[in-house]
């Protein structure tokens, strides 16, 4: 019963928006009206004949109050009288001269207000809706089973039970994950910090909170994300994801060097397959310049630049950088299409093609590379992940 009365209410509402601007009528005559002697030209008839109402009343109080006296009340409701009658006059014939195709379109307009739409909406919510099904309430659908549930109802379940029971760790640790892949950062950052308190701090769950808050900081590691991340390395100093981040970090807060020593510090050793590991390179490679992408371990009797020529290029002037860069990878993809070489080689080649903004280069290099690795399907797995990785 609710319901409808709602719906009721809600159409009603819709019709007046339409009813009402229908009966506000205004008039422009083309010519000054009667009453243009006493100062009124072009008026509002329907506003005029209200005024003049009120100043008959105002008038009225004010011979009670004696604030005037006997003649000049009667002269002046005699002038407000006139013009009131002007206007009532002016209405009159305005209306009587309204044209017959003007009132047959304002009075469909008021029957398709009152009959058309509220007819139509029910009958879009009979044909679309469900009229049928019983009222569920948000507390019934909390206290059915969870099998067949959506996201947003399982939430908020568990919403109701953290906010019944707060100490809840565990709660509030299987919450916070789905707060982030819902993209609510500032919420699970909040569960995070719960989790932690309840249930104490683990590497795993300071970097959760510290990727949390620089979500909801618009990718900006705050101050207290950094403390996050830097007490998850307390933690355990091998793991990716806090360095990774303090990384960003030290570049956002303008300290190139120790960025820089940061990425290469993660870098080092690392699996080429691990999807971070381009993203590192990427980040390095904006702050020394393309050098960082060919700065990885060549194939044994292979050349390739080391951590000194990488650091001497970090120092050189622009034009001087560039045309160290040009040179590096112009040989090693003129070595790599006349005699072929290791994956290691190959994939060195895409990232400095990709840095440089050379796709369709490095589209070229990429089937190459797998003609010259066909026969390694492990070598041709990781170079086929490289090129998913570098958008290729």
């Amino acid at each position: 019963m609710i319901f409808w009365i709602a719906i009721a209410a809600l159409t009603a509402a819709a019709a007046l928006s339409v009813l009402v601007p229908l009966t506000r009528t205004r008039s422009r005559p083309e010519s000054v009206p009667e009453n243009a002697s006493v100062g009124i030209a072009a008026p509002d008839l329907d506003q005029d004949a209200e005024v003049y109402r009120a100043q008959l009343e105002e008038l009225q109080r004010d011979r009670v109050r004696g604030l005037i006296d006997d003649q000049a009340f009667d002269a002046a409701r005699t002038e407000i009288a006139r013009r009131l009658l002007a206007a009532e006059d002016a209405r009159t014939r305005r209306e009587a001269s309204a044209p017959a195709s003007s009132r047959v379109l304002r009075r469909a307009a008021v029957l398709a207000a009152l009959v058309f739409l509220p007819a139509v909406t029910l009958g879009m919510y009979l044909m679309l809706g469900s009229p049928d099904q019983p009222d569920s309430p948000l507390i019934a659908r909390l206290q059915a089973p969870v099998e067949g549930q959506s996201v947003g109802e399982l939430v908020a379940r568990v919403e109701r039970h953290l906010a019944q029971n707060p100490q809840d760790g565990k709660g509030w640790e299987v919450i916070a994950p789905v707060y982030m892949r819902l993209n609510r950062p500032e919420e699970a950052a909040r569960a995070y910090d719960n989790v932690i308190r309840l249930l104490g701090s683990s590497a795993t769950r300071q970097t959760d909170m510290g990727e949390a808050l620089a979500a909801a900081n618009n990718g900006i590691v705050s101050a207290a994300a950094q403390a996050a991340f830097e007490a998850a390395v307390e933690l355990d100093a091998d793991a990716v994801k806090p360095r990774f981040f303090l990384a960003i970090a030290l570049a956002q807060d303008g300290n190139r060097e120790a960025a820089v020593a940061a990425w290469r510090k993660l870098l080092d050793g690392a699996d080429e397959t691990e999807s971070w590991v381009p993203v590192a390179r990427a980040e390095l490679a904006k702050l020394t310049g393309a050098t960082a992408a060919l700065a990885q371990p060549a194939a044994p009797g292979q050349p390739g630049p080391d951590a000194a020529a990488v650091a001497e290029a970090a120092q050189m002037s622009d034009a001087d950088r560039s045309a160290m860069i040009e040179g590096m990878v112009s040989g090693l993809k003129d070595r790599l299409r006349g005699a072929g070489g290791s994956l290691q080689d190959w994939q060195r080649l895409l990232r400095a093609q990709m840095v440089l903004g050379r796709e369709a280069e490095a589209r070229d290099a990429l089937l190459l590379a797998r003609e010259d690795l066909a026969e390694d399907e492990a070598a041709l797995a990781q170079i086929n992940a490289l090129a998913t990785s570098l958008g290729l």
